[in-house]
């Protein structure tokens, strides 16, 4: 019998045990519920907002003081919070995709931005218009095939709505009623609408959202505008996914004066304009919905797709771009994986902080369960609804979270194996990385003990005080990509 410290374990446990006991409890179908079906009167409007590259550090709620977020402070007030939430994959599509489905990338399919060819967008480049969108509609089947959130709810009678962000074509691949997003080049040629020139001249739609992404830069009212047709005669949903706090970093003077005033640092003036930008439109959102007599009878979740922070070493005081440093965006770090996750639903969710890792494979769970759908829930999904902890009625087991890294271009499609470049697993206070492909200078495993290294300075595979981790949670990340559990 070995003494392993898990954090919120209080028990001495072999390690096998331990491994005996997480299988057990993340098995598919494992996914709780908090009870009774709702009524059709009862089911909530839901509002999904999802914040586009921002660390889980970058909120006044998460202790900055220095960044300007009062609207999403206002929200966590009053939700359910998730402090330490993950997103498997630290890149927008992938992660978007399994928001969407409840599904891991390498269940999914869809673990990368950009399709075949393998050159990467580069050489997409190349292709004429119909070239270029039928290379990408050959991804359309990774959405079409799996229950969504949008697919699941529209069909029990929901009006669902799809803004911003989205890279999977049209809008109604992924389910929606109705959205902003057609897959299709703008009649408006700018990058604000995703719409690009290829080399021969001719246009397309870059792919992350085309005419949806003017949503929250310079409009709010489709949002209001089809609330307004369907509040009061059917439940509805909303993707608010807008291209923000995303550079560019153009918020303007106002928002950068204020991050100055607040003591940012040169390189983070304007991420944290665009983060303060997108504070006010969360603002916005709600306060319409409060002026609408909505909010009391709506489900807004809160998230963000991925972490990001600039790279300091990069930044230049003229540019509106600015590349993500090395253990943000793209990585296996926590600045890359993880982000808060808000719940709030007056009167059904007791507001207060729930410290137990949780996942965005939960978020489906967690919806359909307070649409009274949660019978929808398939086998295949690996996430737990959080409405049962939300509501006061239970508290999170501590089980292990997962994820794997790829690179944003895919070599082949329906091949996730082929790409991975990590995989990785948090449980507890621990944190292990198991690298693929050894990249220069770079070790095959890391461990790291968040605790007491929350920026993940000390690695610990080395240790043999921690050879029983490094053994436990290698088992289980082997478990978790076991190919019969896909």
């Amino acid at each position: 019998m070995s003494a392993v410290g898990l954090s919120g374990v209080n028990a001495t446990i072999d390690t096998a045990a331990v491994a005996v006991l997480l299988i057990a409890t993340v098995l598919p179908g494992s996914a709780g519920a908090s009870g009774a079906p709702a009524a059709d009167s009862e089911r909530p409007n839901v509002v999904l907002i999802v914040a586009d590259d921002q660390s889980f550090r970058d909120f006044g709620f998460m202790g900055n003081d220095v960044v300007h977020t009062p609207n999403v402070d206002r929200l966590a007030a009053s939700s359910a919070r998730y402090p330490n939430g993950y997103v498997p994959m630290s890149l927008c599509r992938a992660s978007l995709a399994t928001m969407l489905t409840g599904l891991y990338p390498h269940q999914h399919g869809i673990h990368f931005n950009h399709p075949p060819p393998p050159a990467g967008y580069s050489s997409l480049l190349d292709l004429t218009a119909e070239q270029y969108h039928a290379a990408r509609a050959r991804t359309d089947r990774f959405i079409r095939k799996p229950p969504t959130i949008p697919r699941v709810l529209s069909h029990h009678g929901y009006a669902t709505l799809q803004t911003g962000k989205f890279w999977e074509g049209h809008y109604g691949n992924a389910g929606f009623t109705e959205g902003m997003t057609t897959g299709r080049p703008s009649p408006r040629r700018d990058w604000l609408t995703g719409t690009r020139q290829q080399r021969n001249g001719e246009w397309v739609a870059h792919g992350n959202g085309d005419a949806g992404l003017v949503i929250g830069r310079e409009t709010m009212e489709p949002i209001f505008r089809f609330v307004d047709e369907h509040a009061g005669r059917r439940p509805f949903f909303v993707w608010y996914a807008p291209f923000l706090p995303h550079d560019p970093f153009d918020a303007g003077a106002e928002y950068e004066r204020l991050a100055i005033e607040r003591g940012a640092p040169p390189h983070l003036v304007g991420y944290y304009a665009s983060i303060a930008r997108f504070d006010r439109t969360v603002g916005d959102l709600l306060g319409g919905l409060e002026a609408r007599n909505l909010l009391a009878g709506t489900l807004i979740l809160f998230v963000a797709d991925n972490g990001y922070r600039p790279d300091a070493a990069r930044y230049r005081p003229d540019a509106t771009r600015v590349r993500a440093d090395g253990r943000s965006k793209s990585s296996w770090y926590e600045d890359g994986l993880r982000t808060p996750m808000l719940i709030r639903w007056d009167g059904r969710v007791v507001p207060g902080e729930h410290p137990a890792p949780v996942e965005t494979i939960d978020i489906l769970p967690t919806l359909l369960d307070a649409a009274g759908l949660d019978h929808e829930v398939t086998s295949r999904m690996r996430g737990r609804s959080l409405l049962p902890s939300a509501q006061g009625l239970q508290v999170l087991p501590p089980i292990p979270v997962f994820g794997a890294i790829y690179p944003g271009n895919a070599f082949v499609l329906g091949r996730p194996g082929h790409h991975v470049a990590a995989r990785w697993v948090r449980y507890g206070d621990f944190k292990l990385v198991l690298h693929e492909n050894r990249a220069v200078g770079l070790p095959l495993t890391e461990l790291y003990d968040l605790a007491r290294d929350p920026g993940e300075s000390k690695n610990l595979v080395d240790s043999p005080e921690h050879a029983e981790w490094v053994g436990l949670l290698t088992d289980l990340v082997d478990w978790w990509w076991r190919p019969e559990l896909l």
